[in-house]
């Protein structure tokens, strides 16, 4: 059998076909629904000529239809596009053409985002509008359900594990870059992170039988998993770990819809649905979960976590404090990836027995540090080096072999991934985290590119310069601060800049601070002096 996704599910759906697949608040879908629900968009998208490689871009809030419509894309060996909901009408419009998306389903709330942009979208075909009751349906779009009453399922097809499947990332600068494998390649990597987890037997080689038998009998014996992606789906961590990773398990999502992070919702969905892994991105989720965790065992009404095994993070620091809090509330295992849509680099895993130091991690198989003069950093030498993965290595990134051979490339004969990372390897073999050697900001998960909000900010006609740094931030990791000068005799003040930049970016990439002074420093050939703008910064603003 092939080693794609929608094969694999069908596979599920054959298997345990009344089993729970995905929840939404309260509406339940089954495996055998799920795969009805996705053949019958399939059939849409092909009867308007989409197929083999064919680009749909999925601009949706976490939501059941989110995970049909990702299923139908790959029903017809497609490639889904994960659109950021958070995106401006500029950023939708370089998205969605240069992923050459021939077809976009959209959240109801974006629809005038959609009208605003669709003339633009000369590849687009069709346009579907899931309705979430805060918009009419335009002329130019189809509604999501009556899709699903007026058409019938696609027939099932062969299909290859060397289809392509691409998230896109902010990469390394600050155009978002779609980053392609192939299927059999990635689908085998989530199966083996499966495996650790416990979800299924570790399997060596991939066997599609043996992994059906292996979900019955969990499903015989109540022992699938139920999942909660608490971060966006549009971004790798809620979908890798959060949706993937247990549906190939046989398991349930569940989604909660609502923007923003809430973490009484997120255990309540918990308590409900008796999820056994939650998934979110480092501290930016898990102190506000702390928090309310303290909150409601103060009140003498603590939630009951007693279902959940495995809390998992990856995308930003996780810092052990927190994590002795959460353990305090209940004995699990908490995991904390190190990775990038690139490649994974290690983990670091903590549990009552076993605490872990923040940004301490044991690598994966297969990763390397390498110095900047092309040498293996040695254990215990106190130097920094770039990280290497091997093993899962992206194809590429689509329409940039420029940076894909920077990116991806062989040492000593193996081909790795180098997405920018570094570190330091400790005595034990374990390596301390970094960063990014680029002027990245990590702000919740979110990757913002100081170059891209400087560029924002210079719009206004009363900013002169500009340079972008990020600060360390309790909650988020970083926060965004600019450093402005203005032009010549104008002013503005800092909310007023804050807002005219909202024109251009999404809120995450906004300044959260303005600090303006006298002059923007550079060096002599116009280069920005980042170490100035983050010693400044950080003097005044701390």
């Amino acid at each position: 059998m092939e080693i794609q996704y929608a094969s694999v599910w069908e596979k599920n759906a054959d298997a345990i076909p009344n089993e729970i697949a995905l929840i939404c608040g309260d509406n339940e879908v089954s495996w055998k629904d799920f795969d009805d629900r996705a053949a019958k968009l399939a059939a849409l998208l092909d009867k308007n000529g989409l197929g083999d490689d064919s680009k749909v871009g999925l601009y949706l809030h976490n939501s059941n239809e989110y995970l049909e419509a990702q299923y139908a894309v790959f029903k017809i060996k497609g490639v889904p596009i994960n659109v950021n909901y958070r995106y401006k009408e500029e950023e939708l419009v370089y998205l969605l053409d240069n992923s050459d998306s021939e077809a976009l389903f959209y959240q109801g709330c974006y629809a005038e985002q959609v009208l605003a942009i669709k003339d633009k979208l000369s590849k687009v075909k069709v346009f579907v509008q899931v309705d979430d009751g805060s918009s009419d349906m335009p002329d130019f779009s189809l509604d999501y359900e009556s899709i699903i009453q007026n058409n019938s399922p696609m027939e099932r097809i062969e299909r290859s594990g060397e289809n392509i499947y691409m998230l896109y990332t902010g990469g390394t600068t600050g155009m978002p870059k779609g980053v392609m494998y192939q299927h059999e390649g990635h689908l085998s990597a989530m199966l083996n992170t499966a495996g650790a987890w416990g979800m299924i037997p570790i399997q060596e080689k991939v066997e599609i039988e043996a992994l059906s038998k292996a979900i019955k009998e969990n499903a015989e014996s109540n022992n699938l998993p139920v999942s909660i992606p608490a971060c966006p789906l549009m971004h790798g961590t809620g979908m890798w770990l959060g949706a993937m990773i247990p549906l190939l398990a046989g398991g349930c999502v569940v989604t909660i819809p609502q923007l923003g992070f809430d973490p009484d919702l997120l255990f309540k969905e918990t308590e409900r649905r008796k999820a056994n892994n939650l998934v979110i991105v480092g501290d930016a989720f898990a102190k506000p979960m702390l928090d309310a965790l303290d909150k409601a065992s103060n009140e003498g009404a603590p939630y009951n976590l007693e279902s959940v095994n495995n809390i998992i993070s990856s995308g930003v620091m996780w810092s052990s404090e927190v994590k002795d809090g959460l353990l305090k509330h209940n004995d699990m295992v908490l995991v904390d990836a190190m990775g990038s849509t690139e490649g994974g680099m290690g983990s670091s895993v903590a549990s009552r027995d076993a605490p872990a130091p923040t940004a301490k991690f044991v690598l994966n198989p297969g990763v390397i540090v390498i110095t900047d003069e092309g040498e293996h950093v040695e254990a215990g030498s106190g130097k920094m080096g770039k990280i290497g993965t091997s093993g899962l290595v992206p194809l590429g990134y689509f329409k940039d072999e420029k940076k894909s051979a920077e990116t991806f490339k062989e040492f000593e004969g193996v081909r790795y991934s180098f997405p920018g990372d570094y570190a330091t390897v400790e005595a034990d073999g374990t390596i301390t985290l970094l960063g990014r050697g680029s002027n990245c900001i990590n702000t919740a998960g979110e990757k913002v590119y100081p170059e891209e909000v400087e560029e924002a900010v210079k719009r206004n006609p009363n900013i002169f310069d500009c340079l972008v740094v990020g600060l360390k931030d309790d909650r988020f990791g970083q926060r965004v601060v600019a450093l402005a000068s203005f032009q010549d005799e104008n002013q503005i003040e800092e909310q007023d800049l804050i807002a005219f930049t909202r024109e251009h970016l999404a809120g995450y990439k906004l300044p959260k601070q303005v600090l303006f002074v006298p002059e923007v420093m550079r060096a002599p050939n116009g280069k920005a002096n980042y170490k100035w703008a983050k010693e400044t910064a950080e003097k005044e603003l701390g």
